[in-house]
């Protein structure tokens, strides 16, 4: 008897979802894992998420792109200056941070220096102020991307 009660339950939402031209919920597209990669990756541009960063004017056509491409941006975000960039699509960033020596109630400058990803609708200079974002794993050493270019070279 439930069952019965439910079926026409379901069809009368059918029926009205019909009459206001509306999708109802079992007519949503199910898509496969490697459907949905390619619809990622037809997308031109998209947001990541981190305010103040706007997609950049140029596009291309890396995969590891955050704006055109399917790598997506998580965790931690800096702010650095690019020390080289003379790698195909990799640049080394680093940015300075004081530690504190309680023992003698001072504090240290220390550096931080990482390699990153310099995707090519940024390519960041030497000498650029750049902000970076944590991604997944692409390389041994890169785990960060760059994802927009605060300050230019002077």
């Amino acid at each position: 008897m439930s069952d019965e009660k439910s079926m026409k339950k379901k069809k009368a939402v059918k029926e009205t979802a019909e009459k206001n031209n509306q999708k109802t919920s079992s007519d949503k597209i199910q898509y496969t894992p490697s459907e949905k990669k390619a619809d990622l990756s037809k997308i031109e541009t998209r947001g990541i998420g981190i305010t103040g960063v706007n997609p950049p004017e140029t596009k291309c056509d890396d995969k590891n792109c955050p704006f055109h491409g399917g790598l997506k941006v998580r965790g931690r975000t800096f702010v650095g200056i690019v020390k080289s960039a003379k790698a195909k699509k990799t640049s080394t960033v680093e940015w300075t941070r004081w530690k504190i020596i309680k023992k003698y109630e001072r504090y240290e400058k220390r550096k931080t220096k990482i390699c990153v990803h310099n995707p090519p609708c940024i390519n960041a200079a030497e000498g650029d102020e750049v902000m970076i974002a944590e991604c997944r794993p692409l390389s041994k050493t890169k785990n960060f991307v760059v994802v927009s270019i605060t300050r230019k070279k002077a």
